[in-house]
């Protein structure tokens, strides 16, 4: 009979679960409310403002009563929010811009990840980090690192990779909300077009939206839209990504999941959404409540990672991310121009 009815987890067992991981998580929610306040007050870059913060508090992850809860926050709270992005996107988008352009995203994606796997050994450094680099740059900056770090094998390095990749990667977001802009104008880039290079180049949503209402708002419309197309391609690639680290596990090791819960959970909200079936009223909450998660998520990797093994992944790596941002923009400003002519 206890084959044909599982026994059902004990309340109590849950409640003592919570209470072991509550100190941990309600100290990562503290630091994501500060970077939140900064980024509204100050303009600072939420995502870094989050690391940064939680870096000094390296020492509590290693407490025994708190340590849980931080774990907990970095991971189980990061793929919460990985999944409720799949209610900021839809087939009408696809639409709105076009199947020919979001076709050039896609290869442009598939290009940089692959070419940053090749690029990762040149600069003395694993695939695991290429696959990490290469898809926060052609996706959608920290939240695509911290969902491909989660289907990654486990590493010595895998915190320190994944800190860096997030404060790089951020910071390199901020310097193109800037520059981009400028870039476009001095080539000529009509609203529409600047739209679409903002949206298909710049690495986190939050800067986007920042270049492209800085321009005007069909500028930031299109970008906007554009933007939230890569963030669809984050569930095909880490699905792609967990297939080939599923087939090169060893037989005897733990392999990651055929396809992980929240990918199948993102691609589910992503359908309800595209057939209407979400309600709007729970839409706008539901974004609010994965950018809160993603932040928290976010400090709990800070609170994780050791400023002294930080400063071991060398100045190759800050070079390696800075060619593969380079290299996004002109593959995708390359079909845009050939347009123009």
């Amino acid at each position: 009979m206890s084959a044909l009815f599982p026994t059902l987890p004990d309340p109590r067992d849950l409640t003592q679960r919570g209470k072991t991981l509550a100190p941990g998580v309600a100290f990562a929610m503290v630091l994501a409310m500060a970077a939140q306040f900064l980024s509204n007050h100050y303009g600072a870059p939420v995502m870094l403002m989050a690391i940064l913060l939680g870096i000094p508090f390296h020492f509590l992850s290693e407490h025994e009563n708190i340590g849980q809860g931080i774990t907990f926050a970095a991971k189980g709270l990061l793929r919460i929010g990985v999944a409720l992005l799949g209610l900021r996107v839809s087939v009408d988008m696809v639409r709105q811009i076009g199947w020919g352009f979001v076709l050039i995203i896609a290869l442009c994606i598939a290009v940089t990840i692959l070419g940053s796997i090749l690029l990762a050994r040149f600069a003395g450094k694993d695939r695991a980090f290429g696959f990490l680099t290469g898809g926060s740059v052609a996706i959608c900056g920290a939240s695509a690192a911290m969902a491909i770090s989660s289907i990654l094998p486990q590493r010595d390095t895998a915190e320190r990779d994944l800190s860096f990749t997030v404060i790089s990667v951020t910071a390199l977001s901020t310097l193109t909300m800037i520059v981009y802009p400028i870039i476009a104008e001095a080539l000529g880039l009509d609203l529409h077009t600047t739209g679409l290079f903002l949206g298909g180049t710049i690495h986190d949503v939050a800067q986007v939206v920042g270049a492209g209402y800085s321009v005007s708002e069909e500028t930031g419309d299109i970008a906007t839209v554009v933007k939230l197309i890569r963030v669809t391609m984050l569930a095909p690639v880490v699905l792609i990504g967990a297939i080939a680290l599923r087939r090169h596990a060893p037989v005897s090791g733990k392999r990651p999941p055929l396809l992980p819960g929240f990918v199948a959970a993102f691609l589910v909200l992503a359908a309800l959404n595209s057939f209407h079936l979400v309600p709007e009223l729970v839409i706008e909450p539901a974004s609010t409540l994965s950018r809160a998660l993603l932040v928290t998520a976010v400090a709990a990797v800070g609170m994780k990672t050791s400023i002294a093994k930080l400063a071991d992944v060398g100045g190759t790596a800050i070079a390696m991310l800075s060619v593969q941002t380079v290299v996004l923009a002109v593959l995708i400003l390359i079909p845009l121009l050939m347009e123009m002519v």
